[in-house]
């Protein structure tokens, strides 16, 4: 009985080993499978974008990283559906699908990128800068991001320079609203704007004005230490400037 019982256990012991075997080698099979068809998954997206069918491409694109998650190629892919949308003008899904990468490939070495290309996306969405405010929000989040973790990268050139831009454009509006506030004799809430103006885009185009109309609007209310306090910033920063001329004309009404 003993003879028997060893050598039952013998044979499930080789059975073990040869199913064991079976197992490695569809294993091998099927990774060889997956890495072909994530390929040429791959390879149609490329074919697809180069002829101009973008959703196509991004379809395929994302059909690779689905196939084969492990592959180095998945992240690749993932991106490749991202740069298929943006370049069609699809911003809504280039974000979506940006968004995506850089919640599950938070350490890709592509990462940079990702973060540019979605600010981008977000920045030509603006049509209307009085209506896109959220665009312009998450334009300027993400070029920060950028500039702030990737200094050293061409992205954060470009970054810096659409930043100026975006900056430009909120300033724009600031004082839109302030001069409205001003002309409805709404001092304080001009006063708020203009200087938001000074403390948050004091390198924009609309710094000098925003100093004469805080000059402007603090004498008209009386109060000539507030209006000569920024009178004397406003002289000392931009004295050339025809913003200064018109707030020292406040004060002297003899100058022409």
């Amino acid at each position: 009985m003993r003879v028997l019982k060893n050598l039952f256990l013998f044979f499930f012991i080789i059975l073990l080993i040869s199913c064991s075997k079976d197992v490695s080698k569809e294993s091998i099979i099927n990774e060889k499978s997956l890495n072909l068809q994530m390929a040429e998954a791959y390879n149609e997206g490329m074919s697809a974008l180069k002829g101009g069918d973008v959703l196509f491409a991004a379809k395929k694109f994302n059909e690779a990283e689905i196939l084969y998650p492990q592959s180095i190629w998945a992240p690749r892919s993932a991106l490749m559906a991202a740069y298929s949308y943006y370049i069609q003008d699809y911003h809504g899904d280039a974000v979506a699908e940006l968004e995506r990468f850089i919640k599950i490939y938070s350490n890709h070495e592509n990462l940079d990128y990702a973060y540019f290309l979605l600010a981008t996306s977000y920045y030509e969405q603006i049509v209307d800068e009085k209506k896109d405010l959220q665009s312009l929000s998450k334009a300027k989040e993400n070029f920060l991001i950028v500039i702030n973790s990737y200094p050293n990268t061409d992205y954060a050139i470009d970054a810096s320079f659409k930043l100026d831009l975006i900056n430009d454009i909120l300033a724009s509006k600031e004082m839109y609203i302030g001069r409205y506030y001003l002309d409805k004799k709404k001092w304080i809430s001009a006063i708020n704007r203009f200087r938001t103006v000074v403390d948050q885009y004091d390198t924009t185009i609309y710094i000098e004005e925003a100093l004469h109309r805080l000059v402007e609007t603090y004498y008209l209310l009386g109060l000539a230490n507030e209006a000569e306090k920024y009178a004397k910033l406003l002289g000392y920063n931009f004295q050339s400037s025809q913003w200064y001329e018109k707030s020292y004309a406040l004060f002297d009404k003899n100058y022409v």
